[in-house]
């Protein structure tokens, strides 16, 4: 059982800062990508950004410059600061985490299955 924990969207205006927070917890043994991706009405689901366990990212062109993904291994934690906020940054907001699981058997803990989680979503509204 794994789950993803999100916090921080909010309504805020053009050029204001937003800070999102993913926390997974579970039956986790290692995570390998954490990332964001957003949805807006009427339009497909795209990514924003990604950040590997050693801390290589991605980013979508539509947010470099502004946006900046980081992770924290120990927490199995993932942020995304948004800066310089647009109207157009106005979709719902979802974590993403591609792990493997934890088996245990005796007193021994293995990897199980790799599995693709998402959280339920975080409503980030710019105000126009």
């Amino acid at each position: 059982q794994v789950q993803l924990v999100e916090s921080g969207g909010d309504l805020v205006q053009p050029g204001g800062s937003l800070r999102l927070s993913c926390a997974a917890s579970g039956n986790i043994f290692s995570i390998n990508v954490m990332g964001w991706y957003r949805q807006a009405p009427g339009k497909q689901r795209e990514l924003v950004a990604t950040i590997t366990s050693v801390g290589d990212t991605n980013y979508a062109d539509s947010v470099k410059g502004r946006f900046t993904i980081s992770r924290n291994n120990a927490e199995n934690t993932v942020y995304l600061q948004m800066n310089s906020l647009k109207p157009e940054d106005t979709a719902v907001y979802y974590c993403n985490a591609d792990l493997i699981t934890t088996v245990k058997a005796m007193g021994v803990i293995l990897p199980g299955s790799g599995i693709d989680v998402w959280g339920q979503g975080t409503q980030v509204t710019v105000s126009s």
